[in-house]
Formats: C-alpha cells, structure tokens, sequence
C-alpha cells in the first residue's frame, strides 16, 4: 500500500525489512524534501548521496600525521584492537575519510549512536572494496554540556520503559569531557541489574561496570563501550578534547574569528534563504552570537561580538576584551575555545580532511546552515549522506504484528490515526456518511445566504469549519471507543507500538546501546554489520 491508499491503510503495510520514510512521513521537512531530490542548491557545496552511490572526492588536502599519532595513542588505551592499524591509515593522505559522531551517551547513548558508528565503518569498507583506501572515524562531542542528554538511559524492563539517570546537573556548563561520572553510576548499575532479568543480563552489567566507574570521564567509560562492542571494526575515535585535535583546529579557530563578519553576513544570508523556501531555521540566529565558545571558570560559554573588536561571554561579566584577546588565547591554548554546532563540522572536516560526513535527520536539517562556510574558509566540502534507521524486532513479535492485520507504518503512525485503523477494521467508520449527506445542505445554505447578502460568505465559512472541527473532535472520541472495544487486540497493539515507539519516540532514539548486547550477547553487533543497509531513505528492522 502507498500513502495514496484508501484511508484506512493510509501509511501503508511493509514487509519485514523496511519502511519508506519518506513516503510514510516521519522524516523532518527539510531532511524529507533534500532525500527526495529538492532544493538540493541549499546544501552547495556540499552534495548529498544515497546508500547505492560512492563519494566522489580526492585525496586529503590536510597532513594528518601529529594527529593521527595521538589518535594511535589515545585508541589503544580504549583497547581499540585496530587502533594502530586504522591511524597508520589516517597518517595516509591518500586515505579518505568516513566520519559521523555523537555525545558520549551514558552506558553508549541510545541504539542510533551504534548504528552511526556501524554505518560510518560500512562506508569505509565499501570504499575500500572499490580500490580506493579509505578509514572510519566516531567524532566524540565531549566538548558539548549538555548533561542531561548524556546522563540518562531507557531500558525496556519487562514492566516497560524505565529511565535511569545519574541525576541532576551538578555543574551547568561544564562540558561533558571534564566530567566524571561520580558514585551515582553505582546506583545505575545496580538498579539496573535488578531491573533486567536473566544471568546473561547480569554480566553484562558487571562489563559495564568495568568501564563505567565513578572517577572514570564520560568519553572514556563511551569510547571503550563502543570498542568492546565493535572490535576491529569499530570507527577510529576521535575525543574532541583530546590535545591532538585540538593543536589541529588552532587555524581554523583562529579564521572564524579574523573572518567573523563575513560569517555573520554568510550565515544570515542562507538563513534567508532556508526561511524563504518555506523551511523552520534548525539553528535558531542569535544577533551578536559567534559560532564558538570558552571556557572560563569551568563554564563553555558562547562568545559575543560587541562592536567591531570586542567580546564578551554570555551570561558571564568577567571577560569583556578586544577580539585580540580571543586570538592570543587561541594561539596560546585552543584546548579552552570550541566550536559550536554551526562550526563543528567545518572545523572537523578540515582537520580530517573528510570525504562523507554520516548524519542523523536532525543533523542533515542544520547543514544548509553550515555549508557556505566550507568556501568561506576555504575548506573541501565533503559528501554528506543520511545515516540509515532503524528498528530491532525479533521474529515473534513480526508474527504478533501480522496477526493484528496492520503494517509496520501503520504501527508507527500518530496515536489518533492508529486508533482510526482499529476502529475502521471494526466497521465503525460513522461519520463518513453523515459528512456526505451534510455536504448538499451546507452547499445549498451558502447558495440561498449570498443571495441574500454575498457578505455572509464569511460567517458561512466560520460556520462551515466550526462544524468539521466539532465532527473531528466526536471523531476520535468513536475512534478510540470502537478501538477499545476488542481489547485484546488493543492490549497487543498497545504493547507492540510501545516496542516500537516508546516513551512516545521511536526505539533507536530512546532506547539504551546496552539494551540489546546485554540481552542478545556479542550477536548483536554481528548482526547489524550484518544485515545494515547503507539507504537513509529506509527505516530498516534488524532481527537479532
């Protein structure tokens, strides 16, 4: 079935591998118009390519050496097992480069972060089945501060979804890579080892334990999570704060800063742009604001230009200097300033020299707002493409979903239009025909009034969309009766979609990395290598 199907197989049935995203409606606009091929010149100079597609772009135009060496350095102290082999091939300017990131998720952030790093991993390999060597990189935002996106994780307990969290934000502004995870990660594991039954769960969380440890950093405890679980395959990883990279985005640091105002007039520009194709700005303009931050007093704060060479730190009166100021702190020490998220991905791929950045939707709707500063700066923009997404099922809960007659993107649909499903395979599809017979009378009411008075074609309208919204109110009030009236397939629907979309969001982004090695042992990752497909445009089930 297809989105222009009857109403009630609107979203449509799947087979058991994917779901057209697109086609279904669950991508954000400007992500959904981009894969299907419109309004590309927005992304300039960047280019978007699909999962049957190889970039296209030369060799790397950076020496990477120094930072190659400290990412040797840095990988094998996570027990990366390739991190020597994979930083030789970094040092090689012939080497092209995969790269996709994430923040340093508590017990490996949620199931999309694997996935990213699978997928950044089959990209390389694809390259390099082609003849041209290539290496995969995990660009780990520990300069960010966001706590409480870093500090929780859900996990599907048999009673649903319980979220553990390390609790509140001790330290507002401090960013993730300065902190530790302090004695609250031992009261995570041990509700979490209570929470989740069976022997082979309870190792697992004794695994976990070994990395995370209350003194251990939320990079480190990440980085060696994710090379136990990927082994040789896993991307090379990239701390952001490491010295080494930071010693490589001292020039580019320095140019956002001398080019500040040719920024300013670029990034409005394409602001006007996406705002004048009908699009929502994903990055939000701040006059005055850079697209970098310092940190002072253990605080990253945003920097704002005042006049024509003065800064100043937001919310922060201690430091208002010249921008020269900015410049010898950058020259002296580039470890205390970071890009924002409109700098960070110029500021990576000119230190890397990238070839395809993997991006999740969210991501791909903010680079129209970064991609003038590749010319800009006067650094190669790579290919970019969408990261693939996807859904673990096992094959029995496919056969429960069979047996209740829907498809998986019916399954995935809005609450009101699931219940319309129910509803209208219960034959209580009411409304439809009192609207039909409504239609001649309203038609004939209009006719008669404007004879009257032509004036009245207003109320008659106000009139005419009061009674639709009235009906569509006594509409999902029949839908959600009639659909809790066979509760038992109610209850099994209900326990389905809440797999599939718990806590009201789909499972890759809510769900934790360690649910599934923890409950399918080493398998897992085997079988996302495995079965991944690199087509953003799908959402892809994954059968453990």
């Amino acid at each position: 079935m297809t989105a222009s199907d009857s109403s009630s197989s609107a979203i449509g049935r799947t087979d058991r591998s994917s779901l057209d995203l697109l086609e279904a409606g669950l991508l954000p606009p400007l992500p959904a118009a981009l894969i299907g091929g419109r309004d590309l010149d927005l992304l300039e100079p960047l280019r978007l390519v699909g999962g049957g597609e190889l970039p296209e772009t030369g060799a790397a135009v950076v020496d990477r050496q120094e930072l190659a060496a400290g990412l040797a350095t840095a990988n094998a102290a996570y027990g990366h097992p390739a991190a020597t082999t994979l930083a030789q091939r970094l040092a090689d300017p012939e080497t092209r480069v995969v790269v996709t990131g994430q923040q340093p998720g508590l017990l490996g952030g949620p199931l999309y972060t694997l996935s990213k790093a699978v997928a950044a991993a089959l990209w390389a390999e694809r390259l390099e089945e082609a003849g041209t060597p290539a290496v995969a990189l995990f660009w780990v935002a520990t300069e960010d501060h966001d706590f409480r996106e870093v500090s929780r994780a859900v996990f599907l307990a048999p009673g649903g979804p319980r979220t553990f969290t390390l609790g509140e934000d001790p330290e507002p502004l401090l960013p993730v890579g300065m902190r530790s995870l302090g004695e609250e990660v031992a009261s995570v594991l041990n509700d979490l080892r209570e929470a989740m039954p069976g022997e082979r769960f309870a190792e697992w969380v004794e695994t976990l334990g070994r990395w995370y440890r209350p003194e251990a950093r939320f990079g480190e405890a990440f980085c060696r999570l994710l090379a136990h679980l990927l082994g040789e395959r896993c991307p090379l990883l990239v701390d952001a704060m490491l010295p080494a990279v930071k010693a490589a985005e001292r020039p580019w640091l320095e140019q956002l800063v001398a080019k500040r105002h040719e920024v300013d007039r670029a990034l409005a520009e394409i602001n006007n742009r996406i705002e004048g194709r009908g699009y929502q700005l994903q990055v939000k303009p701040q006059p005055g604001a850079s697209p970098l931050f310092l940190l002072h007093s253990r605080a990253r704060r945003r920097i704002e230009w005042m006049a024509e060479d003065r800064m100043v730190l937001r919310g922060c009166h201690d430091v208002d200097e010249p921008v020269s100021w900015l410049e010898t702190t950058i020259e002296e020490n580039p470890g205390v300033v970071s890009p924002g998220v409109q700098a960070r991905p110029l500021i990576q791929d000119a230190i890397l020299g990238t070839s395809l950045q993997v991006l999740g939707p969210g991501e791909l709707s903010y680079m129209p707002q970064v991609a003038p500063l590749y010319d800009l700066l006067g650094v190669r923009a790579p290919a970019i493409a969408l990261r693939p997404q996807i859904l673990v099922l096992e094959d029995h809960q496919w056969e429960k979903l069979d047996g209740t007659g829907l498809g998986l993107g019916q399954l995935l649909s809005s609450k009101l239009d699931l219940d319309r499903l129910l509803s209208a395979g219960a034959g209580e599809d009411l409304l439809a025909p009192v609207r039909s017979q409504l239609e001649g009378p309203m038609s004939e009411l209009r006719e008669a009034a404007l004879e009257i008075d032509p004036g009245l074609q207003g109320p008659w309208e106000k009139t005419q969309g009061q009674m639709e919204r009235a009906l569509g109110v006594f509409e999902a009030k029949i839908s959600a009766a009639a659909a809790r009236r066979d509760e038992v397939t109610r209850q099994r629907v209900e326990k389905l979609r809440n797999l599939c979309r718990p806590l009201g969001s789909p499972q890759e982004r809510v769900v934790s990395t360690s649910q599934f090695p923890g409950k399918y042992g080493d398998s897992f990752a085997a079988a996302l290598f495995e079965q991944l497909r690199l087509d953003g445009g799908n959402l892809q089930v994954i059968s453990p």
